[in-house]
């Protein structure tokens, strides 16, 4: 079973024009978009990606991510999803990346109804099913302006003891020949020991390291002093400590209500790019 499950991957691998570290484990999938006509979510072809093919708009303007773990146990996920939706779409400038994690079923059915997500959004997932045995799931959102003609998605599994996975695509920028990596992950929760985030966390930077390019942000649970320099380690600039310095960039339990002291949950790190601005929302 695991020879078959890696043959597919390579041959997906080479069918999607996909780089890939050796004996990695990938599912790939499709990008959606809402078809009006037929008021449904349909799969976007994405096969051999989109090398060569511009993005809409000018190359040289700057892309905007927002990563944002939703919560799924709050009260009222619906509405606390249409809250969020409707405060970072409509940032200026303009969000181009929609990173979200702890997705509930809820949430993602609300997702999947936004008129304005309907409109403007390509999607990663959109059958509204959670993975079995979750009870959140991670998402991906691309703006449809910035990319018409995006690359391959896909998810990695790797060791997780809450059922995670590296949520991946590539998006082609600059004339439509530069292939950069995005990498949406929920990193295992609590301080169990041995901690599994820093082989998550290695196979985030591999994953960046074989496009030459990209990004990975989420929710990195940083809850034991070692998980501090994960980023570092693997060879990837913390964007928050390259621009920030010693600012804290606190993103949970700043409230005190948390059963965690304030701490910066959420990272950006990055590989071959540079980042003209990061900021707590």
């Amino acid at each position: 079973m695991a020879l078959f499950s890696r043959l597919r991957t390579q041959i997906s691998s080479w069918w999607q024009d996909t780089p890939l570290p050796a004996g990695t484990s990938a599912t790939f999938q499709s990008w959606h978009e809402f078809d009006r006509a037929g008021n449904r979510w349909r799969p976007v072809d994405t096969n051999r990606g989109s090398a060569g093919t511009p993005s809409g708009t000018d190359p040289d303007k700057p892309y905007h991510l927002v990563t944002w773990n939703v919560d799924y146990s709050s009260p009222h996920p619906g509405q606390r999803l249409a809250a969020i939706l409707s405060y970072t779409l409509s940032l200026a400038p303009a969000v181009d990346i929609l990173l979200l994690q702890e997705l509930s079923r809820e949430a993602f059915l609300h997702l999947l109804s936004s008129p304005t997500v309907r409109a403007r959004w390509l999607l990663s997932d959109a059958d509204g099913v959670l993975p079995a045995g979750q009870s959140f799931t991670t998402i991906t959102l691309l703006s449809r302006v910035r990319f018409p003609n995006p690359g391959p998605v896909w998810r990695v599994q790797y060791p997780t003891r809450f059922g995670r996975d590296a949520l991946c695509c590539d998006v082609f920028v600059g004339r439509g020949d530069v292939r950069v990596r995005l990498v949406n992950v929920h990193l295992d929760s609590l301080p169990i020991q041995p901690s599994l985030r820093p082989g998550q966390v290695a196979a985030a930077a591999g994953l960046l390291r074989s496009a030459e390019r990209g990004v990975v942000a989420g929710d990195f649970n940083p809850v034991l002093p070692s998980d501090g320099g994960l980023l570092r380690e693997n060879g990837l600039v913390d964007a928050w400590e390259e621009l920030k310095n010693e600012e804290e960039g606190f993103t949970w339990g700043v409230d005190g209500t948390e059963p965690f002291p304030p701490c910066r949950m959420d990272k950006v790190g990055v590989v071959g790019l540079r980042v003209g601005g990061i900021e707590v929302l």
